[in-house]
């Protein structure tokens, strides 16, 4: 039975107070520690962000724990947020953490990990690290967190180390003597937590009923289909109407787009009955029951599990809003796409009635646009577990059933197999995924918007791929590439150069598909095994040494010498068309990779992306 005079309240700590004098478990049954680039960058970027003089508290989120001992915490939830926040400190040597801070539970290889980095990072003493010892995973972390602040001066760290005094975490303490297995159960079933896009569809829909005429409430239930239409991602937009409804938006075809504004689509959209009882407000959102995701099988139930979107609803929003204001000569700015900043960045639209019915008009035609023009990835065939980028339009079979032919198709018969294949379109393919896995962050997305804009002003999609390369050379070209070296070098140079290649000069690998490569590989190793005087040391962060890779495959790679790895992992090699290049002239050398070699590869790429700069800039 729980002492409810033994609960403990939810305690405030920042970052440093929440190691300091404490100790903390994570037991087995939690998984191990699983966090990529994307959600460690997003965390960094976050406390980045921060103005700590209009900023007195942040908070960062919530740690729930079970008390085993005397400042001894047993990790319920929270974990991997946790364990970044201690490889942070690690990497910023800072005085509140030590061996004991955090400990895996039976996990010897895990605790192993943690405990080599804090003495690599204390004492800078790298003795004794063997691949087989310790937990690739954590020790990725850990490079990903130090790649993050390569980039930054000593003045931007010692700010970035300020605003962990304002960055809070909300310990909560489960009581004493419950029953954890009951409380897990509990968790995993609590209901719906009322989201921020949920808010701005109460907010719109309220600005449109501004008076209670029919006029008013028509429109407040358009508004609303067309917003849970657009929410759906993971499906093409047209599926998310009924066919008669589909027919009258979309055409005949489902394939087009051609309304003006909000009056125009009223039209479109016909008899639309009103239904008093189950209009959407905030009150009736949370009185909802959590209903399974089996509770309802709809008959295209197939094609919603074949599609995934790159973004989630909420960034479509922002990028929505960003696509309606963006004027070519605007610089990126990531404060536009902060989550964070929601509802502050999205009130202009429900400021009226005008106001919101054109941004739902707006959100309906770049939604179609998105679909059309932005990648997903599609599970289909003997894609079906891992996925590939896919860019394809969608059009109705006799009217009645959806198929997929290329966005830049030259036909559009179902029988006809050059819908399959077409130069544009895996060019452009190859370009937008090279984009996603570059900025991974949602925050960072700001082509899409810039693609949906474009499409806009350009209907027939003809300026997306010069208007995305040149943007792609800016970025390189504002990343000061040259003088840059090592872990130093921005991810975009390396994806930009691979699809250079992919489109003048390794065409016909038409099945390439871009993966999330994070690690910067040596293709002569940093620490090289057997060997001590190799002529390469004193080059090895240079470009022409350097390749990005996939987590997985750096591990594989390890220390080997190139020859080696090429012998051992040709499917490591195409990964990057920049690597098969380095493959060719290590072959061309007899298999030697020495500093001739990477100067030679450095120069060839450099003058590629100069000459690509020089003809999409000027």
């Amino acid at each position: 039975m729980i002492n409810y005079e033994t609960i403990v309240q939810p305690q405030e700590f920042t970052v440093e107070q929440i190691f300091n004098n404490n100790e903390y478990v994570i037991p087995i049954y939690q998984r191990n520690y699983a966090w990529s680039s994307v959600e460690i960058e997003q965390l960094l970027d976050d406390i980045n962000d921060i103005d700590i003089k209009e900023t007195k508290k942040y908070y960062l989120g919530s740690l729930i724990v079970n008390e085993r001992g005397i400042n001894c915490f047993e990790v319920i939830d929270g974990q991997q947020r946790l364990t970044t926040l201690f490889l942070l400190l690690c990497f910023l040597n800072n005085k509140s953490i030590n061996e004991g801070s955090l400990k895996f539970e039976a996990r010897e290889t895990s605790n192993r990990t943690l405990n080599f980095i804090k003495a690599w990072k204390a004492r800078n003493d790298k003795s004794g690290y063997s691949e087989n010892l310790y937990s690739q995973e954590i020790i990725e972390g850990y490079s990903i967190i130090s790649k993050y602040f390569a980039k930054k001066n000593r003045e931007s760290i010692s700010e970035f180390n300020k605003k962990l005094s304002v960055i809070m975490l909300i310990r909560t303490q489960v009581p004493k003597n419950i029953d954890l297995n009951h409380y897990f159960e509990i968790m995993n079933t609590r209901g719906e937590q009322l989201e921020l896009h949920e808010i701005m569809k109460a907010k719109m829909l309220g600005a449109i009923k501004s008076s209670d005429t029919e006029r008013d409430r028509l429109d407040k239930i358009i508004a609303s289909t067309i917003w849970d239409a657009c929410s759906q991602m993971n499906k093409y937009v047209q599926m998310c109407f009924p066919i008669e409804k589909r027919k009258s938006i979309f055409d005949k075809s489902w394939n087009s787009f051609d309304i003006g504004d909000f009056a125009e689509l009223r039209c479109q959209f016909g008899e639309v009955k009103v239904n008093h009882e189950t209009e959407f407000t905030l009150e009736s959102k949370l009185r909802q029951p959590v209903y399974s995701l089996n509770a309802s099988i709809k008959e295209d139930s197939i094609e919603n599990e074949r599609f995934e979107s790159i973004v989630t609803f909420p960034n479509f929003l922002l990028l929505v809003n960003e696509a309606m204001s963006l004027a070519d000569e605007n610089k990126d700015n990531d404060a536009g796409l902060d989550d964070k900043r929601f509802l502050e960045i999205m009130k202009a639209h429900w400021s009226s009635k005008d106001a919101a019915l054109n941004f739902i008009f707006l959100l309906l035609k770049y939604r179609y646009i998105f679909d059309q023009y932005i990648i997903k990835r599609e599970y289909i065939g003997q894609y079906r577990l891992d996925g590939k980028w896919s860019l394809q339009q969608l059009t109705s079979y006799e009217e009645k059933k959806p198929y997929y032919l290329l966005t830049f198709s030259s036909t559009s018969s179902e029988s006809d197999k050059s819908k399959y294949d077409s130069e544009i379109n895996n060019r452009l393919c190859w370009l937008e995924s090279c984009l996603r896995i570059t900025y991974t962050s949602p925050k960072t997305m700001h082509w899409i918007a810039r693609v949906m804009a474009d499409v806009n002003k350009n209907p027939d999609g003809n300026h997306i791929i010069p208007m995305l390369e040149k943007y792609c050379c800016d970025k390189i070209e504002e990343s000061k590439y040259k003088i840059r070296t090592g872990f130093n070098i921005d991810r975009i140079v390396f994806t930009y150069l691979d699809y250079i290649l992919l489109r003048d000069e390794f065409k016909s690998f038409r099945e390439f598909q871009f993966q999330f490569r994070t690690s910067i590989e040596h293709f002569f190793p940093r620490n090289p095994e057997n060997i001590k005087d190799a002529d390469c040391i004193n080059n090895i962060d240079s470009f022409g040494n350097l390749a990005l890779i996939t987590v997985s495959a750096n591990s594989k790679f390890s220390n080997m010498i190139p020859k080696h790895k090429v012998e051992q992992y040709p499917e490591i090699i195409n990964q990057s068309p920049k690597l098969i290049k380095m493959k060719r002239l290590l072959d061309e050398n007899g298999g030697a990779w020495d500093s001739s070699s990477i100067d030679e590869h450095k120069v060839e790429m450099f003058k590629l992306l100069d000459d690509e700069i020089k003809d999409k800039i000027g």
